[in-house]
């Protein structure tokens, strides 16, 4: 009998990787983000993740706070945390990458080497960020340029649907209210881009509430993460590697 896919996951790990990057796509958007994304980068499997209630798992309901979240995904990884692993998650899913972290330590799991934070605000400094203003007129603009920054002509009808993802996603953003977060026992990396405009990476301090934080400053702008810059896989790859 065929093994049954990992619904979280749109292709299985790589038995001969040395690690494993969980990317957890940005507010409103689904595995399929990554497609500019490597399988692996020295020895590391780079591997998206399926929100439910996004692209492939529309059919199910969204999620309404990243806690809620955290404990399906660590559920539904759990088999794949048998190897040195960390989170990526940018802006939004910066928060959803903490909280399945801290899921998986309240839970007794095998911990994450490292969760990764790019472009977001600790915790207890938000909700922050232009998007939780904007009105569904301005989210899917929002939507067509990351489209053509992506590399396709936004579809309208497309657009159109997935700003109604996006929305819901922004509304989890706004409930995510944290003046005591929970601090982790495994590390935090901080990414900040040197010309990103939503995030500056000095309003990103307030990780170090979060757990060991170290903080890294790639160059760029807020979207330059989905071409998987040879900078960032490097970063994100370092301790999961095979580099003998």
């Amino acid at each position: 009998m065929r093994k049954r896919r990992n619904k979280w996951l749109p292709r299985e790990p790589s038995p001969e990787a040395t690690g494993r990057v969980f990317l957890i796509p940005y507010s409103g958007c689904g595995a399929s983000m990554y497609r500019n994304w490597p399988r692996q980068y020295e020895g590391v499997d780079l591997l998206p993740v399926e929100l439910p209630g996004h692209e492939t798992r529309l059919s199910e309901p969204n999620f309404e706070t990243y806690q809620e979240l955290a404990k399906l995904m660590a559920t539904g990884l759990e088999p794949y945390l048998d190897l040195p692993y960390a989170f990526f998650g940018h802006c939004g899913s910066a928060l959803a990458a903490y909280e399945v972290s801290s899921e998986i330590t309240r839970a007794g799991l095998p911990q994450p080497a490292t969760v990764y934070i790019s472009s977001q605000v600790a915790p207890q400094d938000g909700p922050f960020g232009r998007f939780l203003e904007m009105d569904d007129d301005e989210l899917a603009e929002e939507l067509s340029k990351l489209s053509r920054e992506l590399g396709s002509e936004p579809n309208p009808d497309l657009i159109s649907f997935y700003v109604e993802v996006l929305r819901e996603d922004v509304e989890t953003n706004k409930r995510y209210v944290m003046p005591d977060p929970f601090r982790l026992d495994c590390p935090v990396t901080t990414i900040g881009w040197t010309e990103d405009v939503e995030i500056r990476h000095d309003t990103m301090g307030g990780w170090t509430a979060c757990g060991e934080t170290a903080f890294k400053l790639l160059p760029g702008k807020h979207h330059r993460f989905i071409d998987a810059p040879p900078e960032l896989l490097s970063v994100l790859s370092a301790g999961l590697g095979d580099r003998d």
